[in-house]
């Protein structure tokens, strides 16, 4: 079975909170279509990487699609001297997700059964309260409630996102990336408050996960890890500094008393190996549509086995990212739970053939072969983006 095509599909759509999605479909010659997804939080980013899907498209024309591994190394190998973090294995993340998309279609199983076979029946989620409705406390309240009467056992939220000095309109975060990593005692207190009235509403027996977004420097990092501490209970603290310097989060890790979870931005085996070996985070969370695909999140897994640390794949996309996660998930016994961005996944049901069912809390899979999924042709053709 030889590709014939690899197609990036840039999609304008309300379901995200970035506005698109960046979707990538491959083709055979015996008929059988893949799909695997990238979709960045940067529409810059989805733009360059569609470019790149074009390229690497043309290597790809011609070789057997089976063959997923050896292909995953030709476009990795690709990019060597271009550094192949990054844009490069994002491609490759969607593309390999494809692969096994159609390996699963030719073979008749879904991908979890190629994988080794299910440890669980179905994939345990936290998710995300919408931070939309946050202007008021009987706001958030509700969306608590709302996601603590859904099932969801666990819930993640970023309590600063609303905070720090706005200019012209913007926040500080999306004017400069809080290029100096502080934060106000005004705008921690207000942190503090919020995440004390989550777990108030929450109560006792729901996770409560921070995420810091590695906005921070160390000395704040650690401040507004203690403080959230005291005020919440805090379950993890996610991505306390930015992720390029390893020696920051051995500094914040040793100085906290809360879970740090670390890995959406970390590509590949191999940038896992330091966090592991230094004993860096309590839970790995890669993306898999940012990491390598399906391929490298069943490695990373099991890496993450050999010292008993639990995987929580990351999720700020779309269903692909969701339901490719998730077979994976199905075979690795060191599973946590599986991120999703919003507690009513309905949101995809335009782009999907089947809604997702996440009833109670967790994802059942749909026992269909490959991802179990297929996208809604139509409404891509209709909103995809030149």
């Amino acid at each position: 079975m030889k590709i014939t095509s690899v197609r990036p599909w840039l999609i304008k759509s309300s379901a995200s909170y970035w506005g698109e999605f960046l979707f990538v479909e491959v083709t055979t010659d015996e008929g059988i279509t893949g799909w695997g997804e990238i979709t960045t939080t940067t529409k810059i980013a989805n733009r360059a990487l569609t470019a790149m899907l074009r390229q690497i498209g043309k290597i790809l024309e011609g070789e057997d699609a089976s063959r997923i591994e050896q292909l995953w190394h030709k476009v990795f190998r690709g990019f060597t001297y271009m550094g192949s973090r990054g844009a490069a294995v994002e491609c490759v993340s969607a593309i390999d997700i494809a692969l096994w998309d159609i390996r699963g279609k030719a073979l008749g199983k879904p991908i979890y059964e190629l994988l080794g076979g299910p440890v669980r029946d179905e994939i345990a989620l936290y998710t995300h309260p919408d931070q939309r409705k946050f202007s008021t406390k009987e706001g958030v309240v509700n969306e608590i409630r709302d996601i603590v009467k859904s099932g969801h056992t666990a819930l993640k939220f970023d309590p600063f996102n609303y905070q720090g000095l706005r200019i012209d309109g913007l926040s500080r975060e999306q004017r400069d990336g809080y290029l100096d990593g502080s934060m106000s005692r005004k705008d921690e207190r207000e942190a503090a408050e919020l995440t004390a009235l989550i777990r108030e509403t929450a109560g006792p027996d729901i996770e409560v996960l921070i995420d810091a977004h590695g906005r921070f420097d160390v000395p704040t990092a650690i401040r507004l890890c203690r403080t959230l501490e005291e005020a919440g209970d805090i379950d993890w603290f996610e991505e306390p500094c930015p992720p390029e310097s390893v020696n920051a989060l051995k500094q914040v890790r040793d100085k906290v008393n809360a879970a740090i979870s670390w890995g959406e931005r970390g590509h590949t085996k191999w940038d896992f190996v330091p966090i592991l070996e230094n004993r860096l985070a309590d839970y790995i969370m890669p993306d898999v549509t940012w990491t390598g695909g399906i391929t490298e999140l069943k490695k990373i897994s099991a890496l993450c086995e050999a010292y008993y640390i639990p995987v929580s794949p990351h999720d700020a996309a779309g269903p692909i990212n969701v339901v490719a996660g998730a077979q994976v998930m199905m075979t690795v016994p060191n599973f946590y739970k599986l991120e999703t961005s919003e507690w009513n996944l309905s949101k995809y049901d335009h782009l999907i053939d089947v809604p997702l069912d996440n009833s109670n809390g967790s994802l059942k899979l749909n026992p269909a072969p490959g991802l179990g999924i297929e996208m809604n042709r139509g409404y891509l053709e209709a909103n995809a983006v030149e």
